[in-house]
């Protein structure tokens, strides 16, 4: 399966301390959705949005075992959906995602990627293996 991620796991510092393998990866964009701070969190939210698009980290053949994970780590407040990426060369793609289900919860600030606190968000989130 490949994942598209758009907040603390297009990180690869929190990727690899949720993952176990080891995956293939590349710039990608979201167009139909918008990425918003989470109230009180240090993450983000995806919701559909016409006419916005959002940057992010596709990872290529995310095995069974890691798919789990990944859905374990988001929680119940995400929900896994396709959507389709476009990388570069005008190419699409269908993967899934995490689209964010508790709308009440989100912001109306845009989350942004160069003020996330790495560190910060691994001691909370990310306890060792």
């Amino acid at each position: 399966m490949d994942i598209f991620t758009y907040g603390s796991l297009m990180f690869p510092a929190v990727w690899q301390r949720v993952v176990r393998g080891e995956y293939r990866s590349a710039p990608a964009l979201l167009p139909g959705f918008a990425r918003y701070e989470v109230s009180g969190e240090t993450y983000p939210g995806l919701v559909r949005q016409a006419g916005a698009a959002v940057n992010g980290v596709l990872y290529f053949d995310v095995d069974d075992a890691d798919l789990l994970t990944l859905d374990v780590f988001e929680g119940s407040e995400y929900r896994r959906e396709a959507v389709t990426v476009s990388l570069e060369a005008d190419r699409n793609l269908v993967v899934e995602t995490y689209v964010f289900t508790a709308i009440e919860r989100l912001t109306r600030r845009e989350w942004d990627p160069q003020a996330f606190r790495i560190a910060h968000f691994i001691d909370a989130y990310c306890p060792d293996r």
